[in-house]
């Protein structure tokens, strides 16, 4: 019973997001540009990420954002690259099926002072003896976010996602309830 009750809630607050979201946008997407990186990202998602950035930053690791919101059709773009395009398996998830598709899933990579992406699992910039991918895996954890790298079947080290106890499959249902307005 209690573990029923959990889940009510969850659900309950999933769908709250949900409203607060269709809300937010009044159904309209605004052009991409305006708000680069966190276009389409849910509020909480973009101040959990820029908490990350500053906490990293002061542990002496730079990172910068790739990817935020994606639409279905972004999202089997990126499916089909490695399968039917060309280029390496990216993800697993067809539109739909991922974080990103509903503003909740954000990736990262890390930076040297330049800018420059180093996707290296091994890099240890701060000298702590830990992959700096892990530490701020760490960081993303501490402050709410489900970390891809903890995933055994396709660790996703950039990926940083909150699903406030909601699974793709209530995302999904919400979704095709007509609750969330921003993906279309």
């Amino acid at each position: 019973m209690q573990h029923s009750i959990k889940r009510y809630s969850q659900i309950l607050v999933g769908f709250a997001l949900l409203v607060t979201l269709s809300f937010t946008y009044d159904g309209e997407a605004e052009a991409a540009g305006t708000q680069g990186i966190y276009y389409g990202l849910h509020p909480d998602v973009v101040q959990k990420a820029e908490l990350v950035r500053q906490i990293a930053a002061e542990q002496g690791i730079l990172i910068r954002y790739t990817d935020g919101y994606r639409s279905f059709e972004q999202q089997d773009a990126l499916y089909n690259q490695g399968r039917i395009t060309e280029g390496p398996v990216v993800t697993n998830a067809r539109g739909g099926q991922s974080y990103h598709n509903y503003g909740l899933a954000i990736d990262f990579v890390l930076t040297d002072h330049y800018g420059n992406a180093h996707w290296e699992l091994d890099r240890d910039i701060n000298g702590n003896g830990v992959s700096d991918w892990v530490d701020v895996g760490n960081i993303a954890k501490s402050v709410g976010f489900t970390w891809g790298g903890d995933w055994a079947s396709f660790p996703d080290y950039p990926h940083l996602q909150l699903d406030y106890g909601m699974s793709l499959a209530d995302l999904q249902y919400w979704y095709n309830q007509g609750y969330y307005q921003f993906a279309y």
